[in-house]
């Protein structure tokens, strides 16, 4: 499983990272919305459409994502993509982790179907537009849910106690989500401390908001990262699923990668919009 892992992650970096550094933003796009359709079909299964549905759903993600670009692209990406998106997991985010209803069936279902829709298109109008303001400034992006995740595995393992999550992800622990946290603020400190290839996240957070403030914006986006990965977790627990799909070998799906980003992209952009 290590070595299957393993070789998944360097191929994955392999087409990603050239793409991201060197390929121009038309293909870094395309990419980008490659892996959103995919996630679309994942997010279909979870809700258990039959049939077909799940491949529907995702051709509908797909048509959805080439009208929206109509509205705007890159810095001028529309501004209420990120705002809807991040009102969904602001209020439906925390609602459905506190309360459990059961998702995948009635209201709820076509409530997350056509929310879906719209959390994957700002996903990538997200993505897009962080790549046009620099390489190191979608670096720094995604850095902030890589250190958070990989910061709350090594936390937990060494001083988890206390269950986060123990009905929806029972290996999640504060102490793991604290480590997260903190592994996120040392790093983007040292970032502004060394003015190292700028303009990242965090220097414009800085400059736009003030320490003060770009400490809290953080922080929230840290929150949000661990509500995106916990609310894909309950969507695979009562799908009774352990991944999202066997798309990745050795990592389950595509939403297994991108949970924690869903919420935190929308909500980065908006926070500097």
């Amino acid at each position: 499983m290590l070595k299957t892992r393993v070789i998944t992650a360097i191929v994955l970096l392999a087409v990603f990272l050239p793409v991201t550094f060197f390929a121009p933003v038309g293909a870094f796009g395309a990419l980008i919305a490659f892996v959103v359709v995919f996630a679309a079909w994942e997010w279909a299964r979870l809700l258990k459409l039959g049939g077909a549905g799940p491949v529907v759903y995702a051709l509908v993600a797909a048509a959805a994502l080439v009208a929206s670009t109509k509205l705007g692209t890159g810095i001028e990406a529309p501004r209420p993509l990120f705002q809807a998106a991040s009102v969904f997991w602001v209020l439906a985010g925390p609602f459905v982790l506190l309360r459990k209803p059961t998702l995948a069936q009635g209201a709820w279902r076509i409530f997350l179907l056509v929310a879906g829709l719209l959390v994957f298109v700002a996903c990538w109008h997200a993505l897009v537009a962080a790549r046009m303001a620099g390489v190191p400034f979608v670096l720094s992006l995604l850095l902030v849910v890589w250190l958070a995740d990989i910061g709350a595995y090594f936390s937990g393992k060494a001083f988890g106690r206390h269950k986060l999550a123990p009905a929806i992800s029972p290996g999640k622990t504060w102490e793991g989500a604290l480590g997260g946290w903190v592994a996120v603020l040392v790093v983007a400190i040292a970032a502004v401390a060394v003015h190292a290839f700028e303009p990242t996240l965090y220097s414009a957070l800085l400059e736009r908001h003030g320490a003060l403030r770009a400490f809290i914006a953080l922080t929230v986006l840290v929150v949000f990262s661990v509500v995106g990965d916990l609310f894909e977790s309950m969507l695979k627990r009562q799908a009774g699923v352990k991944d999202s799909s066997g798309l990745l070998p050795g990592h389950g799906g595509v939403l297994d990668r991108i949970d924690a980003l869903l919420p935190v992209l929308p909500l980065a952009m908006l926070l500097l919009g």
